[in-house]
């Protein structure tokens, strides 16, 4: 019987997992290591974050991302974008000297038990856990528009289920949305050949800004500070105080999560875009069928008249929904009876824990609960310090409960002093 068993090794999973272990607790955690970025980013794409607020968390502090770009000879410099396949090789060298050893193996279903959690992996083997966490990433929440949704894989996809374009050298692609994960691929098609659109319901795309200096003048850096989440007070708020956020009332804390931080592109994309990729922007897909092998879309626009054409594939880059019912490695009978706030997402507690005692969420599905960190790395420090805690304080009470149910088995001389079946009553 593990203290806490963790789905997921992204950047939240390893967090939580190097926490736990510091803390004593017996700890186990599966997936592939840093997954979503190995597997599900095209090599030429870059960190969007700065360097400096993309570390993964250990209570030390001794294997944030500087510590590994200084091992490697690597920049990790303010103002200067790290590729992704760098930040993917730092999360595995965290993960080999910060966190327990990782099983690799996926898992396929979690479910209440008597003494806790009953967790299946995916060839079968059965695991039981007094508390669970989930920090299943953003894959299970990929969202495709519903006029696209039902063409099939052949010819639509999301933005993250490529690792690799090449596929697409020399056809048409149109990808829908005007962020970065939109803009970039649209940028890396293009550049290998592929006749790329791009397609979006904003009348316009936003681009980030250069960043400004990490040493200013006092006056300036109090009128934008630097933060996680970028510059200025509203996004220290965010960034800093993830705690305070919770506070807010539900659907302020909804709207922030949902609009706060919003599409747009890097500052460093925007040439490359410009310099090879039709951008329609305040266009939406009204209709879209499968003719002689092709995808033909009609739209409609917010002003004039819409658009028609065909297109060899359509990739989604729409972002994510984490709405409860997606979190599909939960058992349907654990799915359906956790709470859930009005826009979807599941509920958790001040220390991450859901309506479900001993089920922990981190990531994208707490993002409702504690602000627009939660969907970058710069949540996972957050994340993992309040989470961890609030296992400790769980696993010290499953622990206490079941004292009095073993006392049960014993002769009454054989019991400890002064132990009583109604004390395991008090939890």
């Amino acid at each position: 019987m593990h203290d806490l068993l963790i789905v997921g090794a992204g950047p939240y999973g390893l967090s939580i997992a190097s926490h736990a272990a510091a803390a004593g607790l017996d700890v186990r955690i599966f997936g592939r290591p840093m997954a979503s970025w190995r597997d599900h980013m095209p090599r030429g794409m870059f960190l969007k974050s700065e360097p400096w607020a993309s570390d993964l968390s250990d209570p030390a502090g001794r294997y944030g991302l500087a510590a590994y770009c200084a091992r490697e000879g690597l920049p990790a410099e303010h103002g200067r974008p790290l590729p992704i396949e760098h930040f993917a090789s730092y999360g595995l060298w965290f993960a080999e000297r910060a966190a327990p050893p990782v099983d690799e193996r996926l898992i396929a279903s979690v479910r209440r038990a008597a003494d806790g959690y009953e967790v299946r992996t995916r060839d079968g083997e059965v695991c039981h856990a007094r508390a669970v966490a989930l920090a299943v990433g953003v894959l299970p929440f990929t969202e495709i528009p519903r006029a696209v949704r039902g063409l099939g894989d052949r010819h639509v996809s999301h933005s993250s289920h490529h690792a690799d374009l090449r596929r697409f050298a020399g056809q048409d692609v149109t990808v829908l949305g005007a962020g970065q994960a939109a803009l970039e691929t649209a940028a890396l098609l293009a550049e290998q050949g592929t006749r790329v659109r791009v397609l979006a319901r904003s009348p316009r795309v936003a681009w980030n800004t250069v960043p400004v200096a990490w040493q200013r003048p006092w006056w300036q850096a109090l009128r934008a500070p630097h933060t996680g989440l970028g510059c200025g007070w509203r996004n220290k708020f965010y960034a800093d105080t993830p705690g305070a956020f919770r506070r807010l009332p539900e659907q302020a804390r909804a709207r922030a999560a949902a609009g706060a931080l919003g599409p747009a592109g890097a500052w460093w994309i925007r040439d490359r875009v410009e310099a090879g990729v039709e951008v329609r922007v305040g266009h939406r897909i009204e209709a879209a069928e499968l003719a002689e092998g092709r995808v033909r879309v009609r739209t409609a626009a917010h002003t004039g008249e819409g658009l028609r054409f065909a297109t060899d594939h359509v990739i989604a880059a729409t972002g994510f929904r984490a709405t409860t019912g997606r979190i599909d490695v939960l058992d349907p009978e654990l799915r359906t009876g956790l709470r859930s706030l009005a826009d979807g997402t599941p509920y958790v507690g001040d220390r991450f824990e859901t309506s479900c005692p001993g089920l922990f969420l981190a990531g994208l599905t707490t993002a409702s609960s504690f602000g627009p960190a939660m969907r970058f790395v710069y949540g996972a420090s957050f994340t993992a310090e309040r989470l961890v805690r609030g296992v400790e304080r769980y696993v010290r009470r499953s622990r206490r409960a079941l004292l009095p149910a073993q006392d049960q088995d014993r002769n009454p001389s054989e019991r400890a002093p002064g132990s009583t079946a109604r004390a395991g009553q008090l939890f």
